[in-house]
Order: C-alpha cells, then sequence, then structure tokens
C-alpha cells in the first residue's frame, strides 16, 4: 500500500489550485496571442505559466516526484508520478467560455494506482476532488447518478472534432440511441457525471493527463471509467474514454461500442 498522506496530498492539491486560479483568472478574458503546436491543439501564456507554476511547487514539496504535463518534458518519478493539465479547454478559455479546468492527479507508480485526482474550474469556483474513498464536490460530498440505462441516459462528449472518422461512427451510434446527447466541456463534463447531472461520457483522443485526475473523482462518486474495451485506465492507453454512472450502464454503453467497431480492426 502506498505510504503517502493523503491528507498532505489534498491541503498541497488545494493550494495549488488557488494559485493556479489567480494566474487563469489574471488572463481569461483579456486579448491575448495564442500559438499551435505540432498536434494543432493551441497553447497560450496562460497554460505555460500555469504549468510552469505547478511544477515549481510540486517540486519545492515533493523533490522525489515525477511530473508528467501538457506542455512541458515529462518525468516519471520512480514511486509517484503528478499527472497535471494547466488549462484543460484552452479553446474554450482561449474564447471566453468559462468551461475550463485545471487538473492535478498522484499516481502511485509502483503500485500502478491513482491515488488522488482534482478537477477546479477556476471561473466558476467549482471543485471536485478525490482520495479514491470519498469524492467531494466544494467540499461536500457527491454521488452519481443511478442511471443504468443507455435509453435513459444524458450522453455528453466535448466536440465531435476529436473523433477520427471511425471512432465518430461509433459514437454516432452509442449517443443515437442515448436519452439525448450534449457537446462541450472538457473536464467539466466528467465533474457533471460524477455530481449526478449526467449519466454518461464516451471520449476519444485523450492524453493521459486528461483523465488521470477524473478517474478518483469519478470511481469514489460510485461511477466507473475505462477504456473502450472496459479496461482500467492507465499512462499506456490509446485515450479513449467511457465514463458511466452505474456499472449496468457501462457495460450496455461498452457492449455496443463493440458491436459498432469493424470486426478484427483497431480504431
Amino acid at each position: 500500500m502506498s505510504d503517502i498522506d493523503l491528507k498532505a496530498i489534498a491541503e498541497f492539491s488545494s493550494e495549488l489550485a488557488s494559485g493556479c486560479r489567480e494566474i487563469s483568472l489574471k488572463y481569461f478574458r483579456y486579448p491575448m496571442d495564442y500559438a499551435q503546436k505540432e498536434d494543432l491543439t493551441p497553447v497560450t501564456i496562460a497554460d505555460e505559466s500555469i504549468e510552469r507554476y505547478m511544477r515549481e511547487r510540486i517540486r519545492a514539496a515533493f523533490p522525489d516526484h515525477g511530473i508528467v504535463g501538457e506542455e512541458m518534458e515529462a518525468e516519471e518519478g520512480e514511486r509517484y508520478t503528478w499527472y497535471i493539465d494547466p488549462i484543460d479547454g484552452t479553446k474554450s478559455f482561449i474564447s471566453g467560455m468559462p468551461l475550463f479546468g485545471t487538473l492535478a492527479a498522484l499516481r502511485d507508480t509502483k503500485e500502478g494506482k491513482t491515488l488522488y485526482g482534482m478537477i477546479d474550474m477556476p471561473s466558476l469556483d467549482e471543485r471536485w476532488v478525490s482520495d479514491g474513498t470519498t469524492a467531494l464536490f466544494n467540499g461536500k460530498p457527491t454521488r452519481a447518478s443511478k442511471c443504468t440505462r443507455l435509453a435513459d441516459a444524458q450522453i455528453y462528449c466535448t466536440s465531435p472534432d476529436i473523433f477520427p472518422d471511425a471512432d465518430w461512427a461509433v459514437y454516432e451510434k452509442v449517443s443515437r440511441a442515448a436519452k439525448f446527447r450534449r457537446f462541450g466541456g472538457d473536464c467539466y463534463i466528467y465533474g457533471l457525471l460524477a455530481s449526478g447531472h449526467c449519466d454518461l461520457v464516451v471520449e476519444t483522443s485523450l492524453k493521459t493527463f486528461d483523465f488521470m485526475a477524473l478517474m478518483p473523482v469519478i470511481e469514489a462518486a460510485g461511477g466507473f471509467i475505462t477504456d473502450w474495451e472496459g479496461r482500467e485506465l492507465n499512462p499506456a492507453s490509446d485515450g479513449r474514454v467511457v465514463a458511466a454512472a452505474t456499472r449496468e450502464l457501462l457495460d450496455e454503453t461498452l457492449a455496443m461500442i463493440g458491436s459498432a467497431e469493424p470486426r478484427g480492426q483497431a480504431l
């Protein structure tokens, strides 16, 4: 078992998030230039400033921990590694939409377990955290919905643009079988799921720093999060993610995904 003090991690993460908020809100809805990265996603001075701040704080507090972030070189830790995303939802941030967040997760590399996760929404003053046992929303326990059927589910994804064509065909089939579907939100939609406001999220093209923080929050809230094959997410996952409020809903969704994929072909 991990011997780290998760209460101390929670206190540190809260302070870290507060510092990140100050930086992001200083830049939010102010004119700024942005660059296009090799993967065609945008990056701003806010992304870089926040990640630099997060890395400095983590290194000062936990010098033996590794750090994997979106904007800078990955440094895997021998025992513990932080996964950080300074602004999850940079396109929202650039366009003045308040649905962007800061993500932080601590993973026990040796045990292969994500110990702590945080989804912080700076402009909304909302925060989900979990130590893997309890999920909290703004300091109070939160729970996923009890939806068990795809036909009754509210399904989300961030954008059709994140899906390769073959994966989009799968999403079309799954989402058309749901009660209704909505788009937009990045990490925020996973927080909504943890609080019972939506029931299902199906996405692709996510990176480790996109989903690590989501895992403890959703699971401690009673939900489930896996890849499209139903396997536990880990640093080697392919970025295709399903998050569901209940086991029954997850199983039905995974079965439909499996039936929609071309036989014998990995998408």
